[in-house]
């Protein structure tokens, strides 16, 4: 199989480990995590190199805490301008537009949509944790472009849920030939949020 199709195929496969039931408290974030571990240990497209992926044991995550599973409030952006977010890499800048601020329990986020071919909706952010239990550059709720659909950023008309034990890590972490767009000022909380990833 190429390259190109190897990466559609791992691309289905995590919206399949989105939205495949049990989607709901530790059960469902207890099956995510064994889809998410399959998938790094396994796939061709996995961010691991192939000699780490034999010794590969699993992802570090924080126990799952239904605290951090919280509604937003949706609010207008603060800033209707375009934020350009440099990755450094070959995909070059990033363009968001700012589709709305989430008013969470832990500070606000602003929502971003990727306005690249097709665009998506994007949920960077740093907390308190990152550089000590989690990643310094930040962790993300959602990429839609690469098939996160719900679980860390659920949508349903004015309704937002976030749940922070779906924070992930971008791949950068795992492998120094990626380079991601990591979280900009405006989506750092102050407030340290113990869920999802870990470094």
């Amino acid at each position: 199989m190429g390259e190109g199709l190897e990466l559609a195929d791992y691309r289905r496969r995590v919206a399949e480990m989105y939205l495949t039931p049990p989607v709901d408290g530790v059960e469902g974030w207890t099956a995510f995590r064994a889809a998410r571990e399959r998938l790094f240990r396994d796939h061709p497209q996995s961010a691991l190199e192939p000699a780490t992926r034999a010794s590969f044991t699993g992802l570090p995550y924080f126990d799952y805490d239904r605290r951090y599973r919280v509604p937003a409030r949706l609010a207008a952006p603060s800033d209707d301008a375009e934020l350009v977010i440099e990755t450094g890499g070959e995909d070059g800048a990033i363009r968001c537009r700012r589709e709305a601020r989430l008013v969470t329990p832990f500070g606000e986020l602003t929502l971003f949509w990727i306005t690249g071919y097709g665009g998506g909706l994007f949920l960077p952010f740093r907390d308190a944790t990152a550089g000590r239990e989690t990643y310094g550059g930040g962790r993300y709720l959602a990429d839609t472009i690469k098939g996160t659909f719900g679980r860390g950023l659920t949508v349903a008309g004015d309704e937002v849920v976030l749940d922070f034990n779906y924070a992930y890590n971008p791949s950068c972490v795992y492998n120094s030939r990626y380079l991601c767009p990591l979280a900009p000022r405006e989506n750092w909380l102050a407030t340290p949020i113990p869920a999802g990833e870990r470094v």
